[in-house]
Formats: C-alpha cells, structure tokens, sequence
C-alpha cells in the first residue's frame, strides 16, 4: 500500500503533508503535489494533515489513474521537504471537484 495525492489538492495545495513526512517521498507541481509511491513507507502520517482531504491510501477504489499520475510526476517534479507558500486562493478551490482540468505538469519550486 501507499498513499496518493488525488485531484482536491489541484490549486490547494496547502503543503501541510510535506512537513510530517519522515521520509520526504513529497514532490511539487506547480499547483499540487504528488508522493513518490517508490519511497512512501505507508505510515499514513500525511492524510489526516491535508486540510483538502487529498490524500488517501490506494486501497480505495477508483483511485489508479491517481497512482499513476503520482508515480508519473514524482520522476520529474522537484522534492520537497519544506512547506512552502500556499496559493492565496487556496481556500477559494478547497472542495471544489472536477479540479482536473486545472492540473499542470509544470515542476513547482521545489524546496
């Protein structure tokens, strides 16, 4: 098992997650984060932080396409083991859904 970044992070992220992890298996996109599958020790530690609620283990159903677009972006996208700055609309998108359209695969800043 690991856990995945899932689409209520797209425009949130929030980056709470980022400083609880003890093996900083985070990776930043310009607007969300993804956990490296590879390195997730499956800990959990990360989900209940999230205040979007976009972390969640990959034994619930209909979550592949988001384990594959972690693994994915978790090869490009800088490491981060810092929380940085949170967008300041962040609240404005928490909740929102079918947020996937707004997904870029442009790397974030990294830490």
């Amino acid at each position: 098992m690991t856990y995945v970044v899932t689409e209520a992070c797209i425009k949130c992220k929030y980056m709470d997650c980022v400083e609880v992890c003890p093996v900083d298996c985070f990776y930043e996109g310009e607007n969300m984060l993804v956990i490296n599958p590879n390195e997730c020790i499956d800990c959990g530690v990360c989900e209940p932080e999230c205040p979007a609620d976009a972390i969640r283990p990959d034994t619930e159903d209909g979550l592949e396409q988001w384990l594959k677009l972690n693994a994915q972006y978790a090869e490009s996208w800088p490491n981060v083991t810092q929380k940085g700055n949170v967008p300041a609309d962040a609240d404005e998108w928490k909740g929102q859904e079918e947020k996937l359209q707004y997904f870029s695969d442009k790397p974030g800043k990294g830490s």
